[in-house]
């Protein structure tokens, strides 16, 4: 690191988790974040000011006045703007030692397969349940850490599936592909705007905990908060041994 970085970590440096060593592994990390929206955006702007070196963001929708509410890191003079280009300007405003890789495709399982192996993790983002399991599907193939979030109304959650880890489950045997509830979406439902923020920014420092290999990660447990009462709850989660995705016959 060079003098301007030095200062600028200092104060990650000076824990003694993180220090020197870990800044360096944030610095060289690549992340992919699949979603530029209400979690998206404190993702992108805490990974960026943290230093992570290499940021791949897959959006393929445009701002619109709606996400203004809740989607920090757009703005007015953005609209009509692709997300992804738009939280290119808002982590380069913070922190020029980053680069922002913007993708303006959907995230389908070709895309999937061609970004998640060049990723040392990946943060999912979005907001339906297809995509979701193609981005799990991906992860367990490539044996990539995947942090999840998800928010709507007054409710969010967030844990981590680890397909590294044996005892880890992924996100099917969770949420079977087979068993998909109905959809809800914040266009029709409504969502708290600072619940995302409080969402995406414990998915950050699920991935910036990861990158560093400091603390224990949320791998085996689901955090689930009540905005309305702001209350946490945790719930065990197990490997499913008939799940079709990550468990050998």
């Amino acid at each position: 690191m060079n003098d301007e970085q030095l200062l600028r970590y200092s104060r990650h440096i000076l824990l003694d988790d993180i220090d020197i060593e870990g800044q360096e592994k944030l610095l060289a990390a690549h992340v992919l974040v699949i979603g530029a929206g209400g979690l998206g955006s404190p993702v992108a702007l805490y990974l960026g000011s943290a230093g992570v070196g290499h940021i791949t963001l897959v959006d393929h929708d445009r701002v619109d006045a709606t996400n203004l509410q809740r989607q920090i890191a757009h703005t007015t003079a953005r609209i009509g703007q692709f997300k992804v280009n738009s939280v290119l300007q808002a982590v380069a405003a913070l922190n020029h030692d980053v680069t922002v890789t913007p993708v303006t495709e959907r995230a389908d399982d070709a895309l999937l397969d061609r970004l998640v192996p060049e990723a040392d993790l990946v943060l999912d983002c979005t907001d339906n349940f297809s995509t979701r399991h193609a981005i799990n599907r991906a992860c367990v193939k490539h044996g990539k850490p995947l942090v999840s979030g998800a928010a709507i109304r007054f409710d969010g959650q967030v844990t981590v599936y680890d397909s590294r880890r044996p005892d880890s489950p992924c996100y099917a045997c969770i949420f079977p592909e087979s068993e998909l509830p109905e959809q809800s979406k914040c266009a029709t439902m409504g969502v708290f705007a600072p619940l995302v923020g409080i969402i995406g920014t414990v998915q950050a420092a699920e991935a910036l905990k990861l990158i560093c290999g400091i603390g224990q990660a949320l791998s085996g447990r689901l955090l689930m908060l009540d905005g309305r009462r702001m209350e946490w709850n945790e719930m065990k989660l197990a490997r499913n041994s008939a799940c079709t995705v990550c468990t050998s016959p």
